[in-house]
């Protein structure tokens, strides 16, 4: 039987405060700081730093973080099997992703998991991509979508190359009139998100010797659209950040190709889990479906 305190210390850096972890726990916030003081004081050390606005991981709270998320999860491992022998498909299942994975894969993913496995609970969290890597690796997370290469001792899973578009005013017609240029590009403002620069969009970028007073940031893919529409610069996204954005603009590919490729990253201890290999499969099953030509290889 894992401890209660384990599963608030969980919860608390879920949810971020006492009060919100009390709701979640549906216990009192004095039994949420009692729990956590227990914690501290047979550990020999704090591990929230406490405030007003919520509570903080302390550098020793870090530290202990993957090894209480591992047992976090191999509890859970073992209720998932318990209920397997016992004919039941339970369990969950938490899966991180970036915005257009969120929009266009995971309804019709989630969708179809639930109609073969309607018991398993699924929760997702949107985030950047070092994010959900990080928790992945800290076990928070059990399966996240990530864009290459990861830097990080994870089970990763090469999805699809997902190519980069420049994306223009309506107006805006290539020199060429099929792809842009590095003439095209010349002089030229960019709208891009922040996270994307230091990724396969800066190759392009780069290779264009675009200089980066020429870069403006925006939030997400729809605002950056809207700023193309404005006429207030050029965009640079995949085409999975395309297919449900809207927006009276221009679509072009670069005359030298770009891709990022998007890959699935679980950590070891986390794929043995009977419910995520269930999900693996049923993530693989779709690309495959949608991409026939994607190739799934095991980096």
């Amino acid at each position: 039987m894992i401890p209660f305190a384990y599963q608030v210390f969980s919860t608390v850096i879920q949810e971020g405060t006492f009060q919100k972890a009390a709701l979640k726990l549906n216990v009192t916030p004095s039994a949420v700081s009692h729990s956590i003081t227990q914690l501290e004081n047979e550990l020999g050390f704090p591990v929230f730093i406490r405030s007003r606005s919520g509570a903080e991981l302390t550098p020793n709270g870090h530290v202990i973080l993957p090894i209480i998320q591992e047992i976090l999860n191999s509890e859970a491992r073992l209720e998932q099997e318990a209920a397997n022998i016992n004919g039941l498909s339970a369990g969950s299942i938490r899966i991180g992703a970036f915005s257009s994975v969120c929009i266009n894969w995971l309804p019709p993913i989630i969708q179809s998991f639930k109609k073969l496995y309607p018991n398993i609970s699924i929760s997702v969290a949107q985030n950047g991509f070092n994010d959900i890597v990080q928790s992945v690796k800290n076990g928070t997370l059990d399966i996240g979508f990530v864009v290459l290469p990861v830097n990080e001792n994870l089970i990763v899973d090469t999805l699809i190359q997902d190519e980069i578009y420049c994306v223009a005013p309506k107006g805006f017609i290539p020199a060429n009139q099929k792809s842009v240029t590095i003439e095209d590009m010349a002089n030229q403002d960019f709208i891009l998100q922040p996270g994307d620069y230091d990724r396969d969009t800066k190759a392009a970028l780069d290779y264009y010797g675009i200089q980066p007073n020429l870069i403006h940031f925006s939030i997400d893919d729809q605002s950056i659209v809207a700023m193309v529409e404005a006429g207030l610069g050029l965009g640079i996204l995949p085409e999975l950040a395309l297919q449900k954005v809207t927006g009276d603009v221009a679509v072009y590919p670069f005359e030298h190709p770009f891709y990022r490729s998007i890959g699935l990253a679980t950590s070891a201890v986390q794929a043995k889990a009977p419910s995520t290999q269930r999900m693996l499969a049923q993530i693989r099953h779709y690309i495959q479906t949608m991409y026939p030509e994607a190739l799934l290889v095991r980096n």
